[in-house]
């Protein structure tokens, strides 16, 4: 056990802005002040509901919301390192505290003396003259009480303890066999005809690879940055093939990180949770507090998509299908593992431009200027590096950000590169939300962005793709949702608003990187200095929509497979392959590929935030095509649209209904026409 006095998580931090102290923080700190934490909170839950004194919103509506601060502390650091710089050790770690951290959140919401105090002050909402925030805080407090089994019968609330205890430990295995058989996965080629076909950028990453793990030859993985340029250049058919069986068995090779039975018990977990809380299925239990409301609104918009984009995408599959029999000269059918690798070839004949062409003017420290660059223009505000500020690995940055007035809006840390134990993909999180402390004073949030792009070489620096560019930008908005954030209460400040909200300040930011007025200023060739050619740059928005029509119904079809677990009515025992398959057959454009299988590796929806929420991406799609298209009217990078955006969107956090802020921005409801318009889909 570790000294109190040495524990890092303890006493102020000494470092600037109060940033956690990572260059202090050892493994072993970690369980200790979970635990300590764990019992802080349950001291402060107990001086609330025990007070003698009537309920107030102070005395208890305000006080449970700055309890645990402890905990936050450190949950917002152990978080953050387990997703992007985990060991077996942190592994082990979450696995021990999962079971305390859902007994610490039921010992809240399953405590009858306070849901009491707390129904008592929401009962009087109308007679107490709260302003908006404070009315928004009651009523989500209440509401989360609700949702979390305060109002079962002593029997049910008994049950739901136990199935929210399997389930955090649930999704933790499920994303930790995830990883852990992805990481075990490496293809080693040695022969020059194998990796025929594959850029000289991804070969020498590869090389690179091979180097530090000690051998000869190029090394491939299932990371992003090896994976996604292997499977669309790799000329070999039949190493595509096994890439991508690869990269679709994750999670499902019947051994010790196969996730097909831990699918079943989540499923099935969270179907007794919603008829628990008397609602049919998971969906509709989850649907209740967001924009959608219900899953046949939720349906509605998938149906609708689906019948404008899938007549197009079955039109875009047939077009590389012939194109790929006219270059193989023989009668073959595009499957998955083919489909990137002939879309590519056919893009570059029609458009003549490709990653290759492009990736030496995105070299990633000029794209990150340039992003930064974006929101000085639009919102006036600027970057600081501070080497100080101590970091959970090397490679991570962390800057200082201010507004247009000097003031210090947040810090916000970069984590670019793969590693070992880092989960894949790409987000954005909170080490630390924003709100109003007790003396008044502004404490300001702690950002980070985390990415996989492709390493720097010994001889080049990392260049980025344009979908990796994309990538950055999107993560960069939902930054900006956080550091732009402006209320009193952690819980309703910055990203915290409703699920199928959150991707709108993400999605609109990619907008801008098909705009020549926009990409004139970011790309800039690493070696020569030039900027990127006009006619390049017209080519790479032409090519923006190649493909618009398949890549909607992927979307589409992960919406529909996310919407089939979570609209169960009765428990699942089934075979996991075979419902996925006819959960997304709708959508699906390319050949089924017997024994693939998408869900054992999907974390956005086993253990993630995403489940029956998966469908939002698409509803942000629409909402930032409809929203950018008042940026479009008035000047993409009109400062009043830009600082409507942010004083009705960024800064509200989840203070009102996002339908009501919405429409304040715009001006009217949003409509599916703008984004069918930006696709080419309708004129």
């Amino acid at each position: 056990m570790i000294q109190a006095e040495s524990n890092p998580f303890y006493g102020k931090y000494n470092t600037p802005f109060e940033t956690t102290p990572f260059d202090k923080i050892k493994t072993e700190h970690y369980e200790p002040a979970f635990q300590k934490g764990i019992e802080e909170l349950k001291k402060e839950i107990d001086k609330i509901s025990n007070n003698s004194e009537p309920a107030t919103f102070d005395n208890t509506i305000v006080a449970l919301e700055r309890s645990g601060k402890l905990l936050d502390r450190v949950s917002g650091a152990f978080f953050n390192v387990l997703s992007a710089n985990a060991n077996d050790e942190m592994m082990e770690i979450s696995q021990r505290i999962s079971p305390s951290l859902t007994e610490s959140s039921n010992y809240i919401y399953l405590n009858e003396r306070l849901f009491s105090r707390v129904k008592t002050v929401y009962d009087q909402r109308e007679t107490l003259n709260l302003n908006l925030e404070d009315r928004k805080l009651l009523e989500e407090t209440f509401r989360s009480f609700q949702e979390k089994g305060a109002n079962l019968n002593a029997t049910d609330k008994e049950r739901y303890k136990e199935l929210t205890k399997e389930l955090s430990l649930l999704s933790l295995q499920f994303d930790q066999n995830a990883l852990k058989d992805q990481n075990r996965f490496e293809m080693l080629l040695t022969d020059k005809e194998e990796v025929a076909g594959l850029p000289e950028s991804s070969l020498e990453a590869a090389r690179f690879a091979a180097k530090e793990k000690g051998k000869e030859g190029w090394l491939f993985t299932l990371d992003a940055p090896s994976y996604v340029p292997f499977v669309r250049y790799a000329s070999s058919r039949t190493l595509r093939e096994k890439m991508y069986k690869a990269f679709m068995s994750i999670g499902n090779k019947g051994d010790e990180y196969d996730n097909r039975e831990i699918i079943r018990k989540i499923v099935n977990d969270r179907l007794a949770i919603a008829q628990l809380m008397g609602y049919p299925n998971y969906a509709e239990f989850e649907l209740s507090h967001k924009m959608a409301k219900n899953s046949k609104n939720v349906y509605n918009l998938l149906n609708q998509l689906l019948e404008a984009y899938k007549p197009v995408a079955i039109n875009e599959y047939n077009k590389v299908q012939g194109f790929a029999i006219g270059k193989e000269q023989q009668d073959i059918i595009v499957q998955p593992w083919d489909w990137s690798y002939y879309s590519e070839k056919l893009k570059d004949i029609q458009f003549q431009v490709n990653d290759e062409m492009t990736r030496p003017y995105f070299q990633l420290e000029n794209v990150k200027n340039g992003v930064f660059g974006l929101a000085t223009q639009l919102y006036g505000i600027t970057f600081k590096e501070n080497k100080q500020i101590p970091v959970y690995d090397k490679e991570v940055q962390a800057y200082e950000v201010y507004d247009e007035n000097g003031k210090f809006l947040a810090v916000l840390y970069t984590d670019f590169f793969p590693r070992s134990g880092k989960q894949s993909g790409a987000w954005m999180n909170g080490i630390k939300s924003q709100y109003i402390d007790e003396k008044g004073k502004d404490s300001r949030p702690h950002i980070i962005i985390v990415m996989n792009f492709t390493r720097p070489t010994e001889s080049k620096p990392a260049l980025l793709t344009f979908d990796e560019v994309e990538t950055l930008l999107h993560e960069f908005g939902h930054a900006l949702h956080g550091i732009f954030a402006s209320g009193t209460y952690a819980s309703l400040s910055g990203t915290n608003v409703y699920q199928d909200f959150v991707e709108l300040p993400s999605q609109i930011m990619e907008n801008w990187l098909t705009e020549k007025e926009y990409l004139d200023k970011i790309a800039i060739h690493y070696q020569t200095g030039a900027k990127i050619p006009q006619d390049m740059v017209q080519k790479l928005i032409d090519a923006s929509n190649f493909n618009a029509g398949y890549a909607c119904c992927r979307q589409l079809s992960f919406g529909y497979l996310d919407m089939a677990w979570h609209t169960l009515t009765t428990p699942f025992e089934g075979n996991v392959i075979e419902f996925e398959k006819n959960a997304w057959e709708t959508a699906q454009i390319a050949p089924d590929v017997p024994g693939a299988c998408m869900s054992t590796s999907f974390g956005h929806l086993f253990a993630g935030g995403y489940a029956a929420g998966y469908y939002g991406y698409k509803w942000a799609e629409v909402l930032d095509a409809d929203a950018f298209s008042l940026f479009k009217e008035k000047g993409i990078f009109n400062t009043e649209v830009a600082n409507s955006f942010r004083e009705n969107i960024l800064s509200r956090g989840g203070i009102e209904d996002p339908d009501i802020l919405y429409k304040r921005f715009r001006g009217k409801a949003p409509s599916i026409d703008a984004l069918l318009i930006r696709n080419g889909i309708k004129k």
